[in-house]
């Protein structure tokens, strides 16, 4: 089987038409026909139904297509780490973000790291820990910020940067704002405003009210911080949030009181596949992280 046999036969099942297809790869009709009939010989298998002077796709050649078309994608990656290794200072880092995670000092990061490599290029997918964990497993993405940190897996392995508290969010005129901390069996008969299932603070909400002994009212769930932040302020609800969604974007007229329990305490940080050498445009980044955060909070504790 020839990689050329591969493109070809994408190209003709995306056009439905083998003449189509050999005008779009600039080759001979006959040359694509030929290379098509080869591919079939060795599977033992026709790809394609002839229609007159359209083709469709067989059930078999639907399954075939989908494997061919992983095996363009993971020769893109190739090309594209061969490049990257020649050149670290070029190419695209593929990261992924935890649903959840404040933008705000990442923002910084990001800033700060493009001003001194200013020719990479990124590319962002979302998701919970679990999607990103698949998706590294997938190659899809090389690194992903989260929060928890994974520790103890077998896939990725994780680095931890820093720790930070969840504050319950709380309309100005709530009965509890007034509060320095506050219990979660205080909670109970609130209507929460929070994540989708799944993300780590919505766990730990659940179970923490579960252990008080009550199901919390879900009132609104979804992925953006600052939705969530504007909905408590309208009065929607309450929230709990990680404490540096709270350095930027504050509505007016709301209040936090932290939570008197240890399990309202997470780790954020990075992880990484443990399977496979990140680029040398990944490294780059990996140890300004790194570094990036040993500053921050080693200057936020001379603060205090």
């Amino acid at each position: 089987m020839e990689l050329r046999q591969i493109f070809y036969f994408i190209e003709v099942a995306k056009r439905e038409h083998v003449t189509k297809a050999a005008e779009s790869l600039h080759v001979a009709q006959s040359a694509i026909s030929r290379q098509i009939s080869l591919l079939e010989a060795e599977l033992k298998t026709p790809l394609f139904i002839r229609e007159g002077r359209n083709v469709k796709l067989t059930h078999i050649g639907k399954v075939f297509l989908k494997y061919a078309e992983r095996i363009v994608i993971e020769i893109d990656k190739a090309k594209e780490k061969v490049e990257e290794y020649l050149n670290p200072e070029t190419g695209i880092i593929h990261l992924g973000f935890s649903s959840g995670l404040s933008v705000s000092t990442f923002a910084m990061m990001f800033s700060q790291f493009r001003e001194g490599h200013p020719h990479l290029h990124f590319h962002f997918n979302q998701g919970t820990p679990s999607y990103l964990v698949e998706q590294i497993e997938r190659g899809d993405i090389d690194m992903a910020f989260v929060a928890p940190v994974l520790t103890d897996h077998s896939i990725v392995k994780g680095d931890i940067f820093f720790t930070e508290k969840m504050l319950v969010l709380l309309p100005e005129n709530h009965p509890l704002s007034a509060e320095k901390t506050i219990k979660i069996n205080q909670l109970q008969g609130e209507r929460f405003v929070t994540f989708r299932k799944e993300s780590f603070i919505r766990e730990t909400i659940e179970k923490a009210c579960t252990q008080a002994g009550f199901e919390p009212i879900i009132a609104f769930e979804g992925e953006d911080v600052d939705t969530i932040k504007g909905l408590v302020a309208a009065g929607v609800g309450i929230a709990i949030l990680p404490e540096l969604a709270f350095s930027y974007n504050i509505p007016k007229d709301i209040r936090t009181v932290e939570v008197d329990d240890p399990s309202f305490i997470r780790t954020v940080g990075v992880i990484t596949p443990k399977n496979r050498e990140l680029a040398p445009s990944e490294k780059l980044l990996y140890q300004f992280l790194k570094s990036f955060y040993d500053r921050l909070y080693r200057f936020q504790m001379f603060d205090y």
